[in-house]
C-alpha cells in the first residue's frame, strides 16, 4: 500500500483506539498517573461508543509514578520518561497502522513526545496544535525544577536531552513551522524568562491567551487555517495532532490541573476551541494531559470533561 493511499484511508474511517498512559514520570508530583482511571470511571468508553465510534482497541500501559530524583536535579526521571515515551510510540504506531485515529489519555505532557514519535513514520506531513497554558520551552540547562513536563516543546523541536529529542525516527520530531501554540497564559506566572526568549526567536505559530480571549472560536479557526493545506502557506500539513492540557482552563472554573493556572480560559471557551481543532478534516488524534485525580476526589470534574470531549468527538466525526 502506498503512503498516499494509506493517508487517504486514514481520513475515511471512524475507528478510534484509546490509549491509556497512567504516568506521572515527567511531572512534579503524583496524581496524573491516575487520570486514565478517572476518565474510564467517568464513562469515556461508553460515551464514545454511544457517539457512534468503532472503538477498535483500548490499550493500557504500565502505571508509572513520579519519584523524587535529587541526583539529577536538572533532568529528573529521564529514564522513566524516555521508556514511557517509547512504549507510547509503539502503541500509537500500531493504532495508526490499523487506520484508527487515536485518543491518548495522560498522564503528564511528556506523553506527547511518544505520540509524535509513533505518528511521524506514517504521517510525515504532521502538524501539531499545542493547546496548553504553558509553552514548555525550558531545557535541562534553563530549568529550575528539572521536571520534563516543562520541557516538552523544546524536545519536540530538537533541543534538550538527546535521549528525548532523538526519540523518534527523525530529528527534530517537528518542524517549528508546523506547530501552533494556542492559549498559553503569560499571566499565570508559570512561563519563565528563558522560555519567553525562546518564544521570541521561534517560527512557531503563537496565539497567546491575551490574543484569543473573547474571540476564541475565531482565533482557533485562524490557528487551524495556519496548519491546514491551502496552497498559500509554507507550513502545509496533511494531518493534525491536538495536544490538550487542562491547565489552559481557569482554575476557578475547572480546578483539576496538576499545576493550577488562574486567569485562563473558561471551561466552555476551552471546549469551543477544542471543537474547532478536533473538527478539522485533517484531525489524526487527541492527547489529553495534566488532569490530576487528587484534585477530583468525587469524580465530578472527570465526568464534566469526559462528557464534553465525547460530545465534541461525536460532532466532529462527520468532518473527517
Amino acid at each position: 500500500m502506498s503512503l498516499v493511499v494509506f493517508r487517504l484511508l486514514l481520513l475515511q474511517v471512524k475507528k478510534l483506539t484509546l490509549i491509556n498512559v497512567p504516568s506521572s514520570a515527567g511531572a512534579r508530583r503524583v496524581g496524573q498517573d491516575r487520570a486514565p482511571d478517572s476518565f474510564r470511571e467517568a464513562g469515556i468508553i461508553e460515551h464514545l461508543r454511544s457517539g457512534g465510534f468503532e472503538l477498535t482497541d483500548v490499550v493500557d500501559l504500565e502505571h508509572i509514578v513520579f519519584r523524587a530524583d535529587p541526583d539529577n536535579s536538572h533532568q529528573q526521571n529521564l529514564s522513566l520518561v524516555r521508556d514511557t515515551c517509547k512504549k507510547v510510540a509503539e502503541k500509537v504506531s500500531g493504532a495508526v497502522k490499523s487506520r484508527a485515529k487515536v485518543i491518548i489519555l495522560g498522564g503528564d505532557c511528556t506523553v506527547t513526545l511518544g505520540v509524535l514519535a509513533g505518528l511521524v513514520d506514517y504521517l510525515p506531513q504532521l502538524g501539531l496544535i499545542y493547546f496548553d497554558g504553558d509553552v514548555d520551552l525550558n531545557t535541562p540547562e534553563t530549568t529550575t525544577s528539572g521536571i520534563f513536563d516543562g520541557m516538552v516543546m523544546s524536545h519536540i523541536i530538537g533541543r534538550g536531552a538527546d535521549q528525548l529529542a532523538r526519540i523518534g525516527s527523525r530529528y527534530p520530531l517537528m518542524d517549528e513551522r508546523n506547530i501552533v501554540l494556542f492559549g498559553y497564559n503569560s499571566e499565570s506566572g508559570w512561563i519563565d524568562p528563558a522560555e519567553l526568549e525562546q518564544l521570541r526567536n521561534s517560527s512557531m505559530g503563537r496565539y497567546s491567551l491575551t490574543e484569543v480571549r473573547g474571540r476564541v472560536v475565531e482565533a482557533a479557526t485562524v490557528a487551524l487555517c495556519r496548519l491546514e493545506a491551502n496552497g498559500k502557506l509554507e507550513a502545509k500539513v496533511e494531518n493534525i495532532l491536538v495536544h490538550f492540557d487542562v491547565d489552559v482552563i481557569d482554575s476557578n472554573d475547572f480546578p483539576a490541573a496538576d499545576v493550577l493556572h488562574e486567569h485562563g480560559l473558561s471551561f466552555d471557551d476551552a471546549m469551543a476551541a477544542l471543537s474547532v481543532f478536533v473538527g478539522s478534516p485533517k484531525f489524526a488524534g487527541l492527547v489529553i494531559t495534566e488532569f490530576n485525580s487528587d484534585r477530583d476526589l468525587d469524580g465530578s470534574l472527570a465526568r464534566r470533561l469526559v462528557k464534553a470531549i465525547s460530545e465534541i468527538m461525536g460532532r466532529a466525526q462527520a468532518s473527517w
